[in-house]
């Protein structure tokens, strides 16, 4: 069988195979955590819930415009105004099936063989293989202070004139860093004088803790959003806890949506209507659930970081949003991928290696789930790896001895 060259190119999903042995576990009645699924554990809105069903009601599920419903679209301007200052045009939206085909359709549209896109790192483990996956190179910035920061400066120094866009995460998978507006600021400028796409990947932006916010690219541009090189990509898959209703979209000038659009409706058409209709509900509805799950989600935060406080050996930065921490193990190992398949095996823990984020001897942990989750999670963690620890714990109903230490 012959396989592409580019299809043997492009990395697996780094949390494919501990899924795969954390449901044998589940399946023999394991008390598995999972600390690796990226998504809230609240209901979707009742909103998006009666808009989704009234759309099953009518008995109308054909296809829709490639771009998307024209009143899905009348709520996303409406939401960009509000949440961004910005007015668009129904012409500046294409909807896809989640913000991740926004993505790798813009991606798609706007680079070239050979073409590179500078990537943060910490990062989302799709962003290098999408621009892979576009024949694009991937250009990894790490910052040297140890910090999940990047300066500007570092930013400045890889760019080439092979550079054609810059992804920005913030607040960030895996680390929940939050970009300063300093940075933001000098980005956007740079990347309109240059002509390098700055695109902003706002998925989590309400998703912000301690009163802070997350700074629109928006605000230090003076140019049309016909003219700017910002480019805004969003969805309700995150705030609004509808991960499986995907629903995404890309505001852009009009000429590159019709581009995106043309490279959609040779792909996967139109989105869902009646995920579309979802959305629509979800972003004209009472917006009480998002505060809500920020609220939760911080919460949760603070309970992690104070779990975390008792590993002597563990480096926790504190999250400023998102619903993940990035903590460092190196003190124990330098190996994300085998400390992530013994903790499976010890702890019935699941953690996503952080080398998959570039971030090599961490692990990427949501605290997403459960109060009572996270808390067992972190003591089953120690248990297994701090010799201070108590040498028996109780996982599930048996009484486990640590034999490794």
């Amino acid at each position: 069988m012959s396989i592409s060259q580019l299809a043997r190119s492009i990395g697996a999903s780094p949390t494919l195979s501990l899924n795969e042995e954390a449901q044998i576990l589940r399946a023999k009645g394991e008390p598995v955590i999972n600390m690796a699924a990226g998504e809230p554990k609240n209901k979707a809105p009742i909103t998006a819930i009666l808009g989704s069903a009234a759309k099953l009601k009518d008995g109308e599920g054909k296809y829709a415009p490639v771009d998307g419903t024209r009143s899905l679209k009348k709520a996303i301007i409406r939401y960009t105004e509000e949440n961004y200052g910005r007015l668009v045009a129904p012409e500046n939206i294409i909807v896809s099936t989640g913000a991740k085909q926004s993505l790798y359709n813009l991606l798609f549209s706007i680079i070239d063989p050979q073409d590179e896109v500078i990537i943060l790192a910490p990062y989302w483990v799709s962003y290098p293989e999408m621009v892979k996956m576009v024949y694009g190179i991937p250009v990894i910035v790490t910052p040297e202070d140890g910090t999940f920061h990047p300066q500007f400066e570092e930013i400045e120094q890889a760019v080439s004139s092979y550079t054609k866009a810059i992804i920005l995460n913030s607040p960030s998978n895996p680390a929940g860093v939050l970009l300063d507006e300093e940075l933001v600021a000098k980005l956007v400028d740079f990347c309109e004088q240059r002509n390098i796409y700055l695109i902003m990947d706002d998925i989590y932006h309400k998703l912000v803790f301690d009163g802070k916010r997350a700074v629109p690219g928006y605000e230090y541009t003076n140019k049309d959003i016909e003219s700017t090189h910002v480019i805004v990509l969003n969805g309700v898959s995150k705030l609004y806890g509808m991960t499986g209703f995907r629903i995404g979209w890309t505001v852009a000038n009009r000429r590159l949506v019709e581009v995106m659009t043309n490279v959609q409706a040779q792909t996967t058409s139109c989105a869902s209507v009646v995920s579309q209709a979802a959305a629509e509900g979800a972003l004209t509805g009472v917006q009480s659930v998002v505060e809500n799950l920020r609220l939760t989600v911080q919460n949760n935060r603070d309970i992690i970081m104070h779990e975390f406080r008792s590993f002597s050996d563990v480096k926790v930065h504190k999250p400023e949003g998102t619903f993940y921490c990035l903590p460092d193990f190196r003190a124990y190992t330098n190996d994300s991928v085998e400390l992530a398949h013994f903790l499976l095996k010890k702890a019935l823990v699941v953690a996503v290696p952080g080398k998959e984020f570039g971030m090599e001897g961490h692990l990427r942990m949501t605290y997403s789930g459960t109060v009572k989750d996270i808390i067992k999670a972190v003591e089953r963690i120690k248990w297994a790896l701090d010799p201070n620890a108590p040498n028996d714990i109780y996982i599930g109903d048996r009484k486990l001895v640590r034999d490794w230490l």
